[in-house]
């Protein structure tokens, strides 16, 4: 399921869980998978994962287009005993040609089977709804206004392969009719779709549902989306270290907007949203933007539940429980610092790199100072004696050292901290200790002293 799909899927779930039935809607899934060649397990399974992982449930069992193909030649057979259907048997290189000489005299395709009254020949035929000639087909579109389809535009649309196999036109219908479908919110690539789908629905006599077109996302150039602008599967963006409450707050702002609202819980969607309000024009894809959001609701997690989720993120490393329990200490500046999960491989490399530590280069010149070494032992017994192993009480324990030292804190905090980080970004020195707990903070100093 690509991202505007994911889109869709929201706007859908929001409208049926806000505004249909007072809220009580349902929000109804199908999976169409008329075109066998195809068709995915895999797929399927994707796209009912990511759909749950973004929230999104849905009422009832999923249903297959493709194990209600009988229904589909049902109606397309009872259309032809109506007379609003007919066989046809053009097919191959002369449907081919019937059609460039339609579209070189400028006039609407044809099959002269339409009104033929005998002379058919033997074998399999395809079944075609008899398209109004003349007017005009109006899809009154709650996104988009009035749009209207000339009849000379739209010629009699197959419904019934010759193979005996549905089209996609007349299994949509049908199925939306079955499932007693009361609002279409999809892509507005599907809305010439529309116009030959309402002329099945009142060749049938039923109710057309309610069309909301949706205007597809682009990329920052303008363009179309695809995958060179980022338009990947759900399941992508959950494996590049997103949380399904910042890419569903994302997608709700691509195309709908409540007023300068940038954050908004989905309990407040589904109060305020209203495919009405959705914009004509298309939206563009800014992963910055996301990235921003998807911050916001990684900063708002538990320090515990955020490790959590971060952890697969950190290759190649064996998280012990000990360590498990240093990133949660170091959390409160992991999560300043982080946008994704995937983030958490850099923000946290000073609690993750093993001992002993390797302070070279820039980084291992506060090392390199005269007298660093006894500063560091006597830092070492220092700390050591502290009971209460607290950000503050560690912070206040090295002010109190240099001051009765009688030196300036830029004589012990940079050797300290290259000791302790090999200089990889980290938070005041109090947290670093903090984070890192009594055992492993004394053996990384007593690493930098003996060596």
């Amino acid at each position: 399921m690509h991202i505007g799909g994911a889109r869709t899927a929201l706007f859908n779930w929001l409208y049926a869980r806000g505004k249909v039935a007072g809220g009580n809607g349902r929000f109804l899934l199908r999976i169409e998978d008329t075109d066998r060649s195809r068709h995915n397990e895999g797929a399927v399974a994707a796209i009912l994962d990511g759909l749950s992982w973004l929230g999104l449930d849905w009422d009832g069992e999923p249903i297959s287009q493709f194990e209600r193909a009988p229904r589909h030649a049902e109606i397309a057979n009872q259309l032809l005993e109506q007379g609003r259907a007919y066989r046809c048997w053009l097919a191959g290189d002369d449907l081919n040609a019937a059609r460039e000489d339609a579209r070189s005299a400028g006039r609407r395709f044809e099959s002269p089977w339409r009104d033929a009254t005998g002379g058919f020949p033997e074998g399999p035929y395809s079944i075609r709804l008899k398209a109004p000639r003349t007017g005009e087909t109006l899809v009154k579109d709650l996104i988009q206004g009035d749009v209207r389809f000339p009849a000379e535009a739209m010629d009699d649309m197959v419904m019934l392969r010759s193979d005996g196999t549905p089209t996609y036109m007349l299994a949509v219908v049908v199925d939306d009719h079955d499932m007693d479908i009361t609002h279409v919110i999809r892509g507005d690539d599907h809305l010439v779709n529309a116009g030959r789908q309402q002329q099945l629905y009142q060749a049938l006599d039923w109710d057309v549902p309610a069309f909301a077109h949706v205007p597809l996302i682009h990329g920052q150039d303008g363009a179309k989306l695809s995958k060179r602008h980022g338009a990947l599967g759900v399941e992508a963006y959950r494996d590049l270290g997103y949380t399904p409450e910042g890419l569903g707050n994302y997608l709700l702002r691509l195309g709908w907007s409540h007023g300068d609202d940038e954050i908004i819980p989905m309990e407040k969607a589904k109060e305020w949203f209203d495919v009405t309000d959705i914009n004509k024009a298309p939206s563009r894809l800014d992963t910055d933007k996301l990235n921003h959001v998807n911050a916001h609701y990684l900063h708002q997690m538990d320090d515990a539940a955020m490790i959590t989720a971060a952890e697969p993120f950190l290759a190649g490393i064996a998280v012990t429980d000990a360590l498990k329990l240093r990133l949660q200490r170091a959390a409160p500046f992991l999560k300043e610092r982080m946008q994704t999960f995937a983030d958490i491989a850099d923000v946290a490399r000073f609690v993750t790199i093993e001992r002993p530590l390797d302070v070279s280069g820039k980084s291992g010149k506060p090392l390199k100072k005269e007298g660093v070494s006894e500063t560091l032992q006597e830092i070492t017994e220092r700390l050591d004696a502290i009971g209460d192993w607290q950000e503050d009480r560690l912070e206040q324990a090295l002010k109190d050292y240099a001051e009765e030292k009688g030196v300036g804190f830029g004589q012990v905090g940079p050797p300290l901290r290259a000791a302790l980080t090999a200089g990889h970004p980290s938070p005041s020195l109090g947290q670093v200790l903090y984070a890192l707990g009594r055992d492993e903070s004394l053996a990384r100093i007593r690493d930098q002293v003996t060596g």
